[in-house]
C-alpha cells in the first residue's frame, strides 16, 4: 500500500486559472468534484491532484509557486502520481473514494497558469480522477493507493 497525505485543498471559480487553498474541512460531491469548484461536474476530470513534490522542483527552477497554483484541487507528498494506472483508486481521508481517470493532459493554448508562473506542470505530472464515493476532506488527510 502506497500512502500519502494532502498538503492543500484548492479550488476555482474559473478553468485554467490558479486555484486558492481553502481552509478547513471540505466536502467532495460523489460523480461530481470539489464543492464550489470550476470543474465540479459530470466529467472525467472532476478532482485533480498534483505532488508537492512537483511544485518543490519548479521551486528550484527558480519560479515563485505554492500549492494551488497549477490548478490542481488537492495537493499532496508523499505518492508517484504520474505511475498510478488509471482506473487506480485512490481513497481519501475517512470517506472519499476517487478513481484515477486520466493522466496529464494535452494543452492546446498557453493557460492563465502558463502566463503567471512561467510553466505548467500539469499536463505533465497532474493527474485526473473521478468520485466513487464523496465526503469530507481537510488537510494531513491520508491518501492510500490500495492494491485490489
Amino acid at each position: 500500500m502506497k500512502e500519502g497525505r494532502i498538503i492543500s485543498i484548492n479550488i476555482s471559480s474559473k478553468k485554467g486559472t490558479k486555484k486558492q487553498p481553502v481552509n478547513g474541512p471540505w466536502e467532495v460531491i460523489k460523480e461530481c468534484g470539489l464543492k464550489d469548484d470550476a470543474h465540479c461536474g459530470p466529467w472525467h476530470r472532476q478532482v485533480s491532484l498534483l505532488a508537492l513534490e512537483s511544485i518543490e522542483q519548479m521551486k528550484k527552477c527558480g519560479l515563485k509557486v505554492c500549492p494551488g497554483d497549477f490548478g490542481e484541487n488537492l495537493t499532496i507528498s508523499g505518492i508517484n502520481l504520474v505511475s498510478l494506472p488509471i482506473g487506480t483508486k485512490i481513497y481519501v481521508g475517512k470517506e472519499v473514494l476517487l478513481q484515477v481517470s486520466q493522466i496529464g493532459k494535452e494543452c492546446h493554448t498557453r493557460c492563465a497558469i502558463y502566463y503567471q508562473a512561467g510553466d505548467c506542470i500539469m499536463p505533465r505530472e497532474g493527474i485526473f480522477a473521478e468520485v466513487i464515493k464523496g465526503g469530507i476532506v481537510q488537510v494531513g488527510d491520508k491518501i492510500q493507493i490500495r492494491k485490489t
